[in-house]
């Protein structure tokens, strides 16, 4: 691997390896979005979602590559629109000679994704995914399941939780036990992974974006879910992925900071009635 200075093809080899692009679904957008795999790289933000102010926080931090969870372009595009969000976007990271680099469902279903990450935060051990994507060892795949080191209150597990992913509340459904032990999450929207829950004996589930219907199917199955919400659920990723790409970089001799951003926050807020 080549010493400093790095082009953003060195990166992209070695988010290959961390997060191999190949493992994808079929219908995702992963990799290069934006850029010219021969430039040099100055530095590198690592960011959730593909925002104006990520750009901006880009230039201040004088990093000229962009590494998001949620990718920039996702559908195909018929036009590119200036005035709308992401076509401003898409203008002003071109303009700026910044690139744009997305790790989506790769990054979701390797060991130490998303949901590994968010499971090991929350206290879960001996975690097997909820849906296997790949067989062979390690097995990875979507979600994760794994169980506490002691029973747990539940109320104090959903104190903990909120602390953990730094909210002051949390939509539930379904069946409150009493006490639990045995957890399933799943990072960002994992409506539909409930019923794989369910089957795999998880007493609560952890995820976001929680359809009604699955709602009402939790209330007449007997298992508790917790919305709390796809930024909350996700964005322990960005951190833990920082340091693993930074030691990769630095494993490879390539002066290259990795920087997590100030400015990226969770875009919902709560009210709570006085």
């Amino acid at each position: 691997m080549a010493s400093s200075p790095a082009t953003l093809r060195d990166i992209l080899t070695i988010l290959d390896k961390a997060a191999p692009f190949s493992l994808a679904e079929s219908w995702d957008n992963v990799g290069l979005m934006i850029g010219d795999p021969s430039q040099e790289v100055s530095g590198i933000l690592l960011g959730l979602d593909p925002t104006i102010a990520l750009l901006d926080e880009a230039i201040e931090k004088s990093a000229n590559l962009i590494i998001t969870h949620h990718p920039a372009i996702f559908t195909p595009l018929k036009s590119i629109r200036t005035d709308q969000p992401s076509g401003r976007f898409l203008a002003q990271a071109l303009k700026k000679d910044i690139a744009v680099v997305a790790c989506h469902t790769n990054l979701d279903v390797i060991q130490n994704g998303v949901s590994q990450v968010l499971a090991e935060k929350i206290g879960l051990t001996q975690l097997t995914p909820l849906i296997e994507t790949q067989e062979g060892s390690p097995k990875i795949g979507f979600g994760q399941i794994g169980s506490l080191g002691n029973l747990e209150d539940s109320d104090s597990f959903l104190a903990r939780l909120c602390d953990i992913l730094q909210l002051p509340t949390l939509k539930i459904c379904g069946l409150m036990p009493e006490q639990v032990n045995r957890v399933a999450v799943c990072g960002g929207s994992g409506s539909d992974l409930a019923e794989a829950a369910l089957a795999k004996r998880a007493q609560i589930y952890i995820t976001a974006e929680v359809k009604h219907s699955t709602a009402r199917w939790a209330e007449e199955s007997g298992l508790c879910i917790v919305d709390a919400g796809h930024f909350s659920t996700e964005n322990l990723i960005v951190e833990a992925f920082a340091s693993v790409l930074q030691e990769m970089l630095n494993t490879d001799n390539i002066e290259l900071l990795v920087h997590t951003p100030d400015s990226q926050n969770n875009p919902f807020f709560y009210y709570l009635k006085p």
